[in-house]
């Protein structure tokens, strides 16, 4: 129906808002939180420094949609504990090797090395995500004494192969990595 604008502002908000968080999230993924700008994601996106601003507030709230992460973990319940930590390190190797230059995770880790802001928002992806989900395949307790140990293989994974790009992390295949880290996690998750 000609004149009819039903949508039209509503769907160029909502591309208005896209633009600026994929813009917001090559900035960070290349320069960190503490280095990124409203200013440099506008000019990224295209528009004027205010329209950033009054979609986020500020460089905290575009932070934290820009980086909403969600690790989509499965229901391990069903599991057998053999089994749990080898699916652990493919899940997350899947994670970061599916997009590793511009995932969320990797780049709210580069961020949570330097920044409180991040740092807490990552506490809160372990806390929220990854516990809870341990927790239906080992029990609550076990998972909240080992979920940190094992956050700590895994982000020490994702820091060492795609952040700094340690040859000898880096240059080893998904097979190799399993192979050598699902031991690890074994222990750590005292199954052994």
């Amino acid at each position: 129906m000609a004149g009819d604008t039903r949508g039209g502002p509503e769907k160029r908000s909502d591309r208005t808002k896209a633009e600026i968080l994929r813009a917001a999230r090559e900035l960070l993924a290349a320069h960190g939180y503490d280095r990124t700008t409203i200013r440099a994601v506008a000019a990224e996106a295209g528009i004027d420094p205010s329209m950033v601003m009054r979609y986020f507030v500020n460089k905290a709230q575009l932070f934290d949609a820009a980086l909403d992460i969600d690790l989509r973990l499965p229901d391990l319940s069903a599991v057998p504990l053999d089994e749990l930590p080898a699916l652990i390190v493919r899940l997350f190797l899947d994670r970061w090797e599916s997009n590793p230059t511009g995932d969320a995770l990797l780049v709210l880790l580069r961020s949570a090395v330097t920044n409180d802001h991040a740092a807490a928002q990552m506490h809160q992806v372990f806390a929220e995500q990854v516990a809870p989900t341990l927790a239906t395949a080992l029990g609550h307790d076990l998972a909240q004494r080992r979920a940190g140990l094992v956050a700590a293989q895994l982000l020490g994974l994702g820091l060492t192969r795609y952040l700094l790009r340690l040859p000898a992390v880096a240059g080893l295949s998904r097979e190799e990595i399993e192979h050598s880290l699902t031991p690890a996690i074994r222990a750590t998750l005292e199954l052994a």
